[in-house]
């Protein structure tokens, strides 16, 4: 088995650098459509915690699946495969 390069090494650092900051984009962006529109409109408390608490979900699924597919996409590069 071969040792990874000092290449290898910074491509993966950077990619896992790049999922994590896009992640977070998008699970900011999620976030804001969907708890957003709260207070521009005169929501009773429960439904802004009903919108606060479904926008977390969501962000969070985002998050996760954002990091995993930019992830998965990169470990499934041919120049990736460890030779």
């Amino acid at each position: 088995m071969d040792r990874r390069t000092q290449r290898d090494r910074d491509a993966i650092t950077i990619e896992i650098g790049y999922a994590l900051v896009s992640a977070c984009f998008a699970a900011a962006l999620t976030f804001g459509a969907v708890y957003g529109a709260a207070p521009a409109f005169s929501l009773s408390p429960a439904a802004h915690r009903g919108l606060e608490l479904a926008g977390t979900i969501l962000a969070a699924a985002v998050f996760a699946l954002r990091v995993t597919h930019v992830l998965w996409r990169f470990a499934r590069r041919p120049e990736n495969d460890g030779r």
